[in-house]
């Protein structure tokens, strides 16, 4: 790419190094992260293009879309240059991503291991910043039936009623569930609450003829599974 002095907007540019021209010249895959934000923000500031402009946003995430998915639209907006607008645009192409991965993953439905326990379950709560608790509810060959979303808490704790998960299971015709909830802190090690839910809800499963197979701490990159560490 050239060279320009710092305060050229993006309309002095080539037309080669426009974003948007970029893009229609040579596809989307040679874009970078910031000029693909560049194109959803569509102007910058007098002192700053739209490129510097979502470089600086990246930067204050580490240059991480995961993490960059996570801020809120308030947090956005305290970017100089980025107004509701644009910060809502943001937010709403990210989730819109989020959401194609997650046809993706869904598209298999089978779940043959915790990683694609995990990916349905990072689709739907791995950006939230409060704790939530979902169950993948499973038929015998354990293809998704439903995933249900049981709870809502705060950030240090979410509340999951084991009778709740087998009505529902029940009401589902689920042979199988695997639990699953967020840890905003990021850490993924299971809490005394979380080992003792588990047992709870495995002893209850036993005497309703479902099987728990599993519980899944979600992190935005990474799981714990109560299955892999034997604890099922």
């Amino acid at each position: 790419m050239r060279e320009y002095p710092e305060k050229t907007s993006i309309k002095h540019w080539a037309e080669s190094d426009k974003p948007r021209e970029k893009l229609l010249l040579k596809g989307k895959s040679v874009l970078s992260d910031a000029e693909l934000i560049a194109i959803l923000i569509g102007s910058g500031t007098k002192d700053e293009s739209a490129v510097d402009l979502s470089k600086r946003i990246l930067g204050s995430v580490d240059n991480n879309l995961i993490e960059l998915a996570r801020l809120s639209v308030k947090e956005l907006e305290k970017f100089k240059g980025i107004g509701e607008a644009k910060a809502i645009s943001i937010v709403a192409a990210l989730e819109l991503g989020n959401r194609r991965r997650g046809a993706d993953v869904l598209e298999r439905k089978k779940i043959q291991s915790s990683n694609d326990a995990f990916e349905i379950m990072q689709m739907h709560i791995g950006d939230a910043q409060y704790e939530q608790f979902v169950v993948l509810m499973l038929n015998r060959a354990n293809h998704i039936i439903r995933v249900i979303n049981i709870s809502e808490g705060g950030i240090s704790g979410t509340v999951a009623d084991p009778k709740k998960i087998f009505k529902l299971a029940l009401e589902n015709n689920a042979s199988g569930i695997i639990l699953g909830h967020n840890h905003p802190s990021g850490h993924l090690k299971p809490s005394d609450a979380d080992i003792k839910l588990t047992r709870k809800i495995k002893e209850a499963g036993l005497l309703l003829e479902i099987s728990v197979l599993d519980h899944i701490i979600v992190g935005v990159e990474k799981y714990y599974s109560f299955a892999d560490e034997g604890m099922m």
